[in-house]
């Protein structure tokens, strides 16, 4: 019998409806154990209304709570954000796009065309893109914070408003230092708001946190996280301690607001640590108090004005601290003092260590530059320093910071214009010591001090001061910030070579 015969034969039609029958009975017998509840025929099963609550309702309200609190933070903030459209305008040569041969064959167009055959100029207008933050109205001026990279060299500025406004603005001051700036826009309407600024010193690491600007061109973006951590330092240049927050902040948050639960200001979102480019989590922000005095001083007097001390500071390790016969580490170490400045006329001298200013403690060299550029020229501060042991109280007359150029170009007045560090085992070995050699190591010698002009360079080791043995770090500093004296005979050794200096203070 062929296929097609089998096909329609009684034989094959009847073992189709047998197996079609086990088939079924297989299926029901499933469905009748599988299924938990059980169902009687003429019953309606339907899908519930949800009643809106969980087991849990405690952790409902809760979360609830978190959700209204961040809907409450947004709509404070985001009026008071703005997205500032920058242009620079540049003006460049652009060479003939022809090229030869054609400059060849037709000279005569080439000049009439070109301008006797000189490159002609062109306008450039290279755009950018930040965000700023509301904080200060007087009469229908509106001033908004952001940041001194954000606003650049800009030859035109336009604020974006949250509600789309746009208005002209310009530059009232920037500052480098601190990565700031303050523009500003006139408008009649009496409905712009203002920002309120926060106690960023109050801030807590844990703290719920909102970062709003414009990431990527993307107007009055929230986003939401935690302080991570307070205090942190930035790019090089930059004096601010900065707040760490995994809140969301790219390209285009610059210059906008961190603001706290109570929808207070409590940063101005600065920069982040992106190896691919994007946010990690690592963001950071400029304390907002960090930022009061240069608001003032911005509208006030057009720039910011820093206290001048007139040293140079760092930070100490526990191996210096026991030299110089410090407890602790937390201070600000003294390597430089300019002669004639307010630290040398009040009789901070180099080897001291800073532990206090207006009996505050300071825990850094970043926090004693900062404290010290807050303070008013012509006020008198009181530094509570350590000396080799001993603690006494200076009274200081602050000065005026005046700009880094002037200050680099009196580096001969840098006393004594080097930084020396200890003459340790691991330091003797690495320059061929013998174990019995003291002194200490120079570290650094700045260009332009007297030492640098005396001959001594990195790396030489400082034997002897006016023909006293140094031994210790101590040593160094006691003879080297001896007022008393005016001409010092410097001995030092340099690849196993005696030599020595003369320098004048």
């Amino acid at each position: 019998m062929n296929h097609r015969k089998l096909f329609y034969s009684k034989k094959f039609f009847l073992f189709n409806l047998v197996l079609v029958g086990i088939l079924v009975g297989f299926t029901l017998s499933l469905v009748t154990f599988g299924c938990s509840t059980e169902v009687k025929p003429g019953e309606k099963a339907q899908a519930q209304t949800s009643t809106g609550t969980i087991e849990n309702g405690s952790a409902t309200s809760t979360a609830l709570s978190l959700q209204n609190s961040f809907r409450s933070v947004a709509q404070k903030a985001l009026p008071v954000v703005v997205e500032l459209k920058v242009v620079e305008i540049r003006q460049q040569r652009v060479p003939d796009s022809r090229g030869w041969p054609w400059d060849f064959l037709f000279p005569e167009e080439e000049n009439n065309n070109n301008n006797n055959g000189e490159n002609q100029e062109r306008e450039f207008r290279s755009q950018g893109l930040g965000s700023g933050v509301i904080v200060r109205n007087e009469g229908n001026k509106y001033y908004i914070l952001t940041n001194d990279h954000v606003v650049g060299e800009a030859d035109e500025i336009v604020a974006v408003l949250n509600d789309g406004r746009e208005f002209t603005a310009t530059l009232v001051g920037k500052d480098p230092r601190k990565d700031l700036a303050l523009v500003m826009f006139e408008a009649e309407q009496g409905n712009i708001p203002i920002a309120e600024l926060g106690d960023s010193d109050a801030t807590q690491v844990g703290d719920w946190v909102l970062a709003v600007g414009s990431p990527f061109g993307f107007v009055s973006s929230v986003t939401a996280g935690i302080v991570s951590a307070k205090g942190r330092s930035g790019p090089q240049g930059n004096i601010s301690d900065f707040i760490q927050t995994d809140a969301a902040i790219n390209r285009g948050n610059s210059g906008g607001a961190l603001v706290n639960i109570h929808g207070e200001v409590v940063g101005i979102n600065t920069w982040i640590a992106a190896p691919t480019g994007g946010s990690v989590g690592l963001g950071f922000s400029i304390p907002i108090n960090n930022a009061k005095k240069t608001i003032e001083d911005f509208i006030t007097k057009g720039k910011v004005e820093y206290g001048w001390l007139g040293v140079t500071v760092g930070d100490v390790n526990q191996e210096l601290a026991e030299e110089l016969g410090i407890e602790e580490t937390k201070g600000a170490f003294i390597h430089n003092v300019y002669i004639d400045s307010p630290a040398d006329k009040g009789g901070i001298r180099p080897g001291d260590f800073i532990t206090q200013i207006n009996g505050v403690k300071v825990t850094s060299r970043d926090e004693v530059v900062r404290k010290v550029g807050d303070l008013e020229a012509g006020d008198t501060a009181t530094f509570k320093v350590n000396r080799f042991g001993s603690t006494r109280t200076v009274e200081v007359k602050i000065g005026e910071r005046k700009d880094s150029e002037e200050i680099l170009s009196n580096q001969k007045k840098l006393w004594p214009g080097m930084i020396v560090v200890p003459l340790n085992e691991e330091v003797r070995k690495q320059l061929n010591l013998d174990d019995s050699q003291n002194g200490v190591l120079v570290a650094n010698v700045d260009r332009g001090t007297k030492t640098y002009i005396g001959g001594i360079r990195n790396y030489d080791v400082v034997t002897a001061v006016n023909d006293e043995k140094i031994e210790t770090i101590e040593d160094f500093y006691q003879l080297i910030g001896d007022k008393s004296i005016d001409e010092f005979k410097i001995s030092y050794l340099r690849e196993g070579e005696k030599y020595f200096t003369g320098i004048e203070r």
